[in-house]
């Protein structure tokens, strides 16, 4: 693993495989949730979905065991959820359910998934739905947002062009004509996204090393590269395997 420490700007990892940035990446985790716990904090994390993120939970459960983390005292919200059946193969929430979370000890009154289509009468109700759950039960501050990136550079499911980049007034939002199947989708907005400690950006593949090169140009339109539009009041770490930093 190389590291590039740029000060006040994103700090940059680069790991040699997908492989090794997913443990590198759990195992940070894990090491920022108990150091958290042990300052008496139980801390909020937004998970997000893609390949880096499954790579990525199955080192959390292979890594818990030896970790002190108490992830019954874990908060867990998404970033962003495809609007299906709660079934659904497609769903971010299944995925980290049947990876790590049911493995871990989480509280299921902490693990806030976003509507389906079996809580909620359309996609607009279930996005206004958790807005107000995270309204409710949210800490104010997300400890971590992780995100990934897509190779257009979307990041949850903020997509380039699209209107809800412009959305200042509200927490989450529903997406009927996403890019990529499933079409409807609820996301998290800037504003919400940008209300974290620490913003990491979780990228793998060679075919995202533009997008993420664009996404750390300085100057660049967040309407064109929706990732520079999210950064950490504290930090922004940007975790990359050496194809996905290709281009930097």
């Amino acid at each position: 693993m190389s590291q590039v420490d740029l000060g006040r700007a994103p700090r940059i990892e680069v790991h040699e495989s997908p492989e090794a940035l997913a443990t590198a990446i759990a195992g940070e985790l894990l090491v920022r949730l108990a150091d958290a716990q042990s300052a008496g904090h139980e801390p909020q994390i937004a998970l997000t979905g893609g390949s880096i993120a499954e790579a990525v939970h199955r080192e959390l459960a292979r890594l818990t065991p030896s970790s002190e983390v108490d992830w019954s005292r874990v908060v867990v919200w998404w970033g962003d959820e495809r609007y299906v059946a709660p079934d659904s193969p497609d769903r971010n929430a299944g995925q980290a359910q049947a990876a790590f979370l049911s493995a871990v000890g989480t509280d299921p009154a902490k693990v806030h998934q976003m509507p389906s289509t079996a809580d909620a009468a359309d996609v607009a109700a279930g996005a206004a739905a958790y807005a107000e759950l995270l309204r409710a039960q949210g800490a104010g501050e997300f400890h971590i947002v992780m995100l990934g990136v897509g190779p257009d550079g979307h990041i949850a499911s903020l997509f380039p062009g699209f209107p809800q980049l412009d959305v200042e007034d509200e927490i989450a939002v529903p997406v009927t004509d996403s890019p990529k199947p499933p079409p409807e989708r609820i996301s998290l907005t800037f504003g919400a996204l940008n209300r974290a400690a620490s913003v990491w950006f979780l990228v793998s593949g060679e075919e995202k090393a533009p997008a993420v090169a664009r996404a750390l140009a300085e100057g660049t339109d967040l309407h064109d590269i929706p990732a520079a539009g999210v950064s950490g009041s504290e930090e922004t770490i940007w975790f990359l395997d050496r194809a996905a930093a290709s281009q930097l």
